[in-house]
């Protein structure tokens, strides 16, 4: 039954009927809670009257609720009113693909476009544990944005609704719609073991079988399979293959034919085993396609291939002239070869050094969870870990390939690898990228945070100078990754802006000896430059190549694409690769995710259990109550970062913050009804609040041009602690007026009041390494060492006779306290040894927190979910640049 406009479901005001189906109607609707618009879905009564699909339906509602991803439709709300059950969805505006294959063939460009598109979002749907089981061209939307994979989630609740039903029991009727109550799916787009009723076989493979129909009827317009009567259809699906592609559209790559031709393989075992690899291979087919279309010319007339043995001969003729002149004064050029360097590890950040072999790689490979430096040499088997660069990132070589630049705890540091220790040379909060030219000049970027430039160094040590400083005209936060050019003065380097949809991101050229800046080009991440004379960047998720001329900084022709699907954080705008002059390129590739579980310990280490399900988390924050936790949750997707809280006893989770900037770090009140965050929607990290129920918007609490980051909120509700830059500071409630708490020559984070409000426990990087000292509140007053032998992120018991901080080598550690007028600490005791996602010496995230009594630990826990990425390796690689 219609559901009349003007009527209300729950918040959401019914605006108008959009469309119907088998699975019931779609509304547009009016959330008055946010005024925004979006997408209702009525659940027919043959569904909603049944307790126990509708039990299965909200926990699988929630589990498509996570599905976070660009192209997938989102779903943001379930409910049950007056006997109807429905969806809150995303509102789309556009047409659907079954209504524009009405109109015919997409073009190839689209075609491409779309399938990288959908077959990401599946992917990211397989790794969630959902299968589609309903793919087709009505479900999926096309709109401004690109495309988006609608009804997740249905299909499997209808095949739980609904027993197989045997072949020869299936109506004859030939329709595209989905058999209600038989087998699964719309008929035309079924993998062979779903027509056939074998539920147990059905699981990623079926979706990429029915994503293979989807794409062959885009690029040509018809369907794969057709028949006369569902019988008939049935056997071309069991039985034939449909006819290539290219014998409809001549022009189609191969590679993508080859793509579709293994997707509709009728065994399982010979299809794409996961969507991952699936977007792997559209990739590299859309690469082919887009030089194809460079060199494509038009097919010559009937007419004209009688003389076609003649031009044949006459080119031969031309080619061998041509051919042998070249051969007298050059060589033949190698060939661009691929292969994988085998790493125990999962590198995060690589550098090769000028002598074109060997790899300098961080990443860390068991227990005490660190990054280090490791040494890996081009054809060996394995890498070796470098001494005294525990806690290193971002590496760099000197230009004579005898040392090693980096950052750790706080510094810049550098390593001769002809032996001795590792030497800090200044200051460097959050260091990102260095260089170091033939002069002994360093070029690096000490802090990430707003208003972060470039300074010099020189490498024995000294002060460092600025460089360049960013342009906030041009709306840049920071400039980052610098990179000397062969002349050693001119350098390149990425003008960052953290907000994820921010268009100055971009790649530019500067000075030593001047303040001249010059813009080369548009790009979401660092650069490289490598003779002779090409600019590596990246851009639409691919590692591009361009010519480039290093003395005039202009660049020429077209980029070219080099490597698809490679590690990219667009957090800190950096993707893992580096190449040299010798010809010698590697990359990181993607597939290296490290997902986290929000795990409960006791004292001993010993597990007791766990909070969601794994995704990618940080900054774990318990609320006062002990009865839920607030965590960051990035999307592996489009790196969008937002605040979630999960409810510790029911095990539910309600996503707090929308917006598409970062929001993270989210601190409790200490009544629990209000949370505040970071967020860099305005270009900066600044500090914002929100109702923890979600019911009001956020607002920003104060406007600085300076990035901000809280850290605690006293028991009286009285004071915000958090850091601004290297400095903690005190916002005063309600005043909402700040000021400086405590301000020394290094940097300091972590800050956190003691239940009593007369301490503050914090890190700093005085010594060289992380160590926790406490001084007193509000106003700072001596100070007292807690820690010994590294120690940050200190957490106080409910009675404050207790204080917890992580070691440098991630153990959980114990130091009682004692009341009185002065401050006075035990030793410090290791509980047991953490396995954190994030690693020890990461300033912005705070991996673990404590309950009230000291008992327990939820820490955010690294479970093995990926496999070792290899590093891509290819020589020559611009080879292909020159065909």
């Amino acid at each position: 039954m219609a559901i009349v406009p003007g009527r209300r479901l729950g918040p959401y005001e019914i605006l108008s009927a959009i469309g119907a189906g088998g699975m019931g109607e779609v509304y547009k609707a009016r959330d008055t809670r946010l005024d925004r618009i979006v997408a209702i879905k009525v659940l027919p009564a043959h569904l909603a009257d049944r307790a126990e699909l509708r039990e299965r339906f909200d926990r699988e509602a929630k589990t498509i609720a996570s599905l976070n991803h660009p192209h997938i439709c989102t779903l943001y709300d379930t409910g049950h009113q007056d006997g109807i059950d429905f969806l809150v969805m995303e509102y789309l505006e556009g047409e659907t693909l079954a209504q524009r294959l009405q109109k015919g063939a997409l073009p190839i460009q689209q075609v491409m476009q779309f399938a990288i598109e959908i077959s990401d979002a599946l992917d990211k749907a397989h790794r969630t544990g959902i299968t589609h089981r309903d793919l087709k061209p009505g479900n999926i939307m096309l709109t401004k944005s690109g495309s988006k994979l609608l009804d997740f989630g249905l299909a499997k609740l209808r095949q739980e609704a609904a027993p197989a039903t045997p072949l020869s029991q299936l109506p004859t009727v030939a329709e595209p719609v989905t058999v209600q109550g038989t087998i699964l799916g719309t008929l035309q787009y079924m993998a062979p073991e779903q027509v056939e009723g074998k539920t147990d076989e059905i699981d990623a493979r079926t979706d990429i079988f029915a994503f293979g129909a989807v794409i062959y009827e885009m690029a040509t317009g018809k369907k794969a399979f057709e028949g006369k009567s569902q019988a008939s259809l049935i056997a071309k699906i069991l039985e034939a293959d449909p006819p290539p592609i290219s014998s409809l559209q001549p022009m189609t790559p191969p590679a993508l034919e080859r793509v579709v031709k293994t997707c509709l393989a009728k065994d399982p075992d010979d299809r794409w085993q996961t969507a991952r690899d699936l977007t792997r291979e559209l990739k590299w087919a859309s690469e082919s396609s887009d030089h194809r279309d460079k060199v494509a010319t038009v097919a010559p007339a009937r007419g004209a291939r009688l003389w076609l043995p003649w031009l044949i001969l006459g080119a031969l003729v031309v080619i061998v002239t041509v051919g042998a002149i070249w051969w007298r004064n050059s060589r033949p050029s190698e060939p661009t070869m691929y292969f994988r360097g085998p790493m125990s590890f999962s590198a995060r950040d690589m550098a090769v050094s000028p002598n074109g072999h060997t790899i300098a790689a961080t990443g860390y490979k068991e227990l005490p969870r660190k990054s280090v430096i490791w040494i890996y040499e081009l054809g060996s088997q394995d890498a070796k870990p470098l001494a005294g660069t525990e806690g290193a990132s971002f590496p760099f070589w000197s230009a004579d390939g005898k040392s090693l630049g980096f950052f750790a705890d706080g510094k810049l540091k550098k390593l001769d690898l002809d032996g001795g220790p590792a030497q800090a040379l200044c200051d460097a909060p959050s260091g990102r990228g260095g260089t170091w030219n033939r002069d002994g000049v360093i070029l690096f970027t000490p802090s990430g945070q707003l208003g972060g430039g470039l300074y010099r160094i020189s490498a024995s040590g000294g002060t460092p100078t600025p460089v360049s400083l960013p342009d906030a005209s041009r709306g840049e936060g920071s400039q980052r990754w610098p990179m000397f050019l062969p002349d050693g003065k001119h350098f390149l380097y990425m003008a960052f802006n953290v907000s994820i949809q921010s268009d100055s991101n971009a790649i530019f050229v500067g000075s030593l000896d001047s303040k001249e800046k010059r813009l080369v080009t548009k790009a979401t991440a660092n650069a490289g430059y490598a003779a002779p004379g090409y600019l590596l960047f990246y851009r639409d998720k691919t590692l591009l190549a361009q010519r480039f001329d290093p003395g005039k900084f202009e660049l020429r022709g077209e980029p070219v694409p080099i490597l698809p699907d490679i590690q990219y954080l667009a957090r800190v705008g950096r993707v893992g690769f580096s190449a040299t002059d010798s010809g010698l390129l590697v990359a990181q590739n993607s597939g290296a995710v490290s997902f986290s579980q929000l795990i409960w310990f006791d004292r001993k280490g010993n597990q007791i259990s766990m909070v969601g399900k794994p995704d990618l988390y940080s900054n774990v924050s318990l609320a006062p109550d002990g009865k839920s936790v607030a965590v960051d949750k990035t999307d592996s997707a489009n790196q969008n970062t937002d605040v979630w809280i999960y409810e510790l006893q029911g095990d539910t989770a309600k996503r707090i913050t929308f917006d598409p900037a970062v929001d993270a770090m989210a601190i409790w009140s200490p009544d629990g009804s209000r949370l505040v965050f970071s967020s860099s929607r305005q270009n900066v990290f600044n500090l914002y609040m929100k109702a923890a129920d979600g019911a009001q918007e956020e607002k920003p609490i104060q406007r600085v041009d300076a990035d901000e980051y809280p850290s605690d909120w006293s028991r009286d509700g009285r004071y915000i602690l958090f850091n601004r830059g290297p400095e903690i500071w005190i916002l005063t409630l309600p005043e909402m007026k700040s000021a400086p708490f405590l301000k020394t020559s290094s940097t300091l984070r972590n800050g956190r009041i003691s239940p009593d409000g007369k301490w503050v426990a914090y890190a700093s990087n005085e010594t060289g390494k992380w160590e926790v000292y406490v001084t007193s509140f509000p106003a700072a007053q001596g100070k007292w060492q807690v820690s010994s032998g590294g120690g940050e992120q200190p957490r106080w018991r409910g009675d404050g006779k207790e204080l917890f901080y992580i070691s440098s080598d991630g153990k959980v550690m114990s130091v009682p306290v004692t009341e009185g007028a002065n401050f006075d600490v035990g030793a410090p005791v290791p509980l047991f040894q953490a396995n954190p996602r994030e690693t020890v010496a990461t300033s912005e995230f705070l991996f673990y927190d404590v309950s009230k009594d000291g008992q327990r630990f939820l820490i955010n826990t690294e479970v093995t979910q990926t496999e070792v990425e290899p590093m891509t390796v290819i020589l020559n690689w611009a080879a292909r640049l020159n065909k």
